[in-house]
Formats: C-alpha cells, structure tokens, sequence
C-alpha cells in the first residue's frame, strides 16, 4: 500500500486517534457511570429505555452526551469552514480537544453529567475532520463502519482475488484492533490513574496532533 499523501490520511495517524478513541469510551463507561462517550447509538437506546421507564434523571446521562456529540460535528465543520491559514484545520481541532479532555479529568464523579457530554463533544469533532484514510471513509471513533466496510473490503478480495481488497480490509481492522487496544489500555489505566487517567488519551492527541506538523505533499516534491 502506498504512503498517503497527507498525515492527516495516513495509517500512523488513524492508528493513534483510534487509540485514543477506544480510551475515551472506556474512560465514560468505566469512570463516569456507564456513558459512552462514542457509541451514541448505545445511549440513544439507554435515553430511550430510561425515558420509557419514567427514569427521566437517568434519561438525561444519555441525552445530553448525545447532543454534545452532535454539536461537536457541527463546530469541526464550522471552523473547517472558516478556512484558517495559518494552522491546518485539523490541527485546530485536535489541538480544542486535547483542551477540553485535559479539563475533564479534573471535573469531580459528582459532575459526571458535564464530564460526559464535554467528552462527547471532543469525540464529535475528531470524527468529523478525521473521516479518511489512504482516501478511504473510516472512523476512529467507533467500529461499525470499520467492521462494515473490512468485511466488504475482505468478501470482495475472495471473490476478485484482487490484492488491493485484502490490504484495504485489513486496514479496517487493524483500525478497529487500535480501538480494542485503546479500551484495554484505559481499563488498566482507570484502575491506576481513575480520573486522571483521560490525560494517557490528551497525550495521544499531542502525539497526533505533532505528527500533522510532517507536510507529505512538500516532502515527496523534493524527492
């Protein structure tokens, strides 16, 4: 497989950011009462099985994490929007969730609620301005489209023998080990750190958000 052309595609890059978005999830889920801070489908379904139960307080855990999350998306697409020169956009929005994560692991079990959806909103902006890698649509986020799209990807291989099938398909999946990995890493880490664990995820993002600083583009111009 070919080097991306730009960091902000590239394998290393989706490997790190999937790392630290299988933290995150196991950071709200462990530590801060059973929320994810990706899976917004799981906690559409809990909102609505607590909203369906009369447990309206428990209901609202759920919902506010969602919405965060959906406005997490519409501020990465805003400031994308805004074309900034002097910084990659990307960049930009990496550098606002390292911020807001590095805040979280200071609000106290008592404010789990606001913990929660801070962490949702970062999550939503890095699945919106991180949706590609090697010009493919992935998400580091969360594994469904991964295991979708590697399973199709891995199907198409079998029945076309074409190589650039396999190679993608196990491109998904070894994005969705790098998330499994970043679960197990936060499950050990919360044990250890508890809240101050999230800040093993900020140091991802600095990691990544430093290797944004490399320009492909320039380096394979003077190759």
């Amino acid at each position: 497989m070919k080097r991306a052309k730009q960091t902000s595609e590239s394998i290393e890059l989706g490997i790190i950011l999937a790392l630290s978005g299988g933290f995150m999830d196991a950071y709200s889920y462990l530590a801060r009462g059973h929320v994810f801070a990706n899976a917004q489908t799981g906690n559409m379904l809990l909102f609505g099985v607590n909203l369906a139960s009369g447990q309206f307080q428990n209901a609202l855990h759920y919902l506010c994490p969602v919405l965060a999350f959906g406005f997490g998306i519409f501020l990465a697409e805003f400031i994308h929007f805004q074309k900034i020169q002097k910084v990659h956009w990307r960049q930009l929005i990496l550098l606002v969730e390292i911020i807001i994560l590095f805040s979280v692991a200071f609000i106290s079990f008592e404010q789990n609620l606001l913990a929660n959806s801070l962490t949702s909103f970062a999550c939503g902006m890095q699945v919106q301005a991180f949706r590609k890698i090697h010009g493919k649509g992935y998400a580091t986020t969360m594994c469904i489209g991964n295991l979708r799209t590697g399973t199709h990807e891995l199907c198409n291989f079998l029945c076309t023998k074409k190589v650039q099938h396999l190679q993608s398909g196990l491109l998904y999946y070894l994005i969705i080990l790098s998330f499994i990995l970043g679960a197990i890493l936060g499950n050990f880490c919360i044990q250890s750190f508890s809240l101050k664990a999230l800040w093993i995820s900020v140091a991802l993002l600095i990691v990544a958000f430093v290797l944004m600083f490399i320009d492909r583009e320039k380096d394979e111009a003077f190759q």
